[in-house]
């Protein structure tokens, strides 16, 4: 998405110190507040060819009301910065989006304290070096503009960005989920300046892996924390049968060991067993179980005895 500059507005609007103290731990008065409306998101088709809808940005006005403002996305408490307080749908007059149609835009009030700390932030935004902001959002589905089915489904077979019959071809964002945060971003013109988007049918175990595998920052709605946890409770379970049935097949190579090699010491036999794959140890296990049973073969315990005097087991015929 593209990214969407700070509008200077300094001033505290009626109502609005009351909000900014709903949040802060102790009171706060105007003069320790500063204040500013920034334009979080439209309903122009962005560079990844694809947009809000006006329904979606209405609900997000209520989503993105407490979030904080970070930098570039970093989900980090270090990096926050700002809090929304307020957020609004509005019209701009007379202008018009890419498709033609009124355009729509996203404003939020946000504040932060007056602190030393962040008096060069605030120099920057009044002096307009900090001026762009992107917003790290999810939303249900994306629908394509062509044929109205989820873009990711087998149904639809168009293309982002292709023209089709002459009408443009993008991806309608459609059923606000969550809305995370908005960021200060340093180069609004790369791809980390953009919407973070996440799709909540689209996501999969295997996608959130792979994100963290890569060492990707991961943004999770409460179903993905939910499939998180419960996939991690699985690992645990796993993690518990596996080192249950380790042990076991340590003790059954260990028996084996004895008595097929009583030369070697019970330490040196204990650490060799330490040391092997959990799938060396069942290979073991198997040629030293086979290699016992040569050396002791089972005996029934109902086998019948034989006579001392005369083995012929036609004995009995005879007179």
């Amino acid at each position: 998405m593209k990214s969407h500059p700070i509008i200077k507005s300094p001033i505290l609007l009626d109502g609005e110190l009351e909000l900014v103290n709903s949040y802060a731990r102790r009171p706060l008065s105007e003069d320790e507040v500063f204040i500013f409306t920034v334009a979080l998101c439209d309903n122009e088709v962005d560079r990844d060819y694809e947009r809000f809808t006006v329904e979606s940005l209405e609900k997000l006005a209520t989503l993105f009301v407490g979030k904080c403002g970070i930098f570039d996305h970093d989900p980090s408490a270090k990096n926050q910065s700002a809090r929304i307080i307020s957020a609004k749908v509005e019209a701009v007059a007379g202008k018009k989006n890419l498709l033609g149609d009124d355009y729509f835009r996203l404003t939020a009030r946000a504040y932060m304290p007056k602190t030393e700390g962040n008096r060069e932030l605030r120099d920057a935004i009044d002096s307009g070096i900090i001026r762009e902001v992107s917003v790290g959002c999810s939303v249900e589905r994306t629908v394509c503009s062509i044929c109205g089915e989820e873009m990711s489904s087998q149904l639809c077979s168009h293309r982002r960005g292709e023209t089709y019959s002459g009408k443009l071809c993008y991806g309608e964002l459609v059923e606000p989920l969550d809305a995370y945060e908005f960021s200060f971003v340093a180069v609004p013109a790369q791809k980390e300046a953009g919407v973070i988007k996440s799709f909540g049918k689209e996501k999969s175990m295997e996608d959130i892996l792979k994100s963290i595998e890569k060492g990707e920052a991961v943004t999770l709605t409460k179903t993905d924390s939910e499939m998180l946890c419960s996939y991690i409770e699985g690992l645990k379970k796993q993690s518990a049968d596996g080192a249950l049935y380790r042990s076991r097949l340590e003790k059954e190579v260990k028996k084996y060991y004895a008595l097929c090699e009583p030369e070697l010491s019970e330490k040196t036999v204990g650490d060799m067993v330490k040391a092997v794959s959990t799938e060396a140890l069942c290979e073991l296990e198997r040629v030293f179980r086979a290699k016992s049973g040569e050396m002791l073969p089972p005996t029934p315990q109902l086998a019948p005895k034989r006579s001392a005097v005369n083995d012929n087991k036609n004995s009995q015929f005879k007179i």
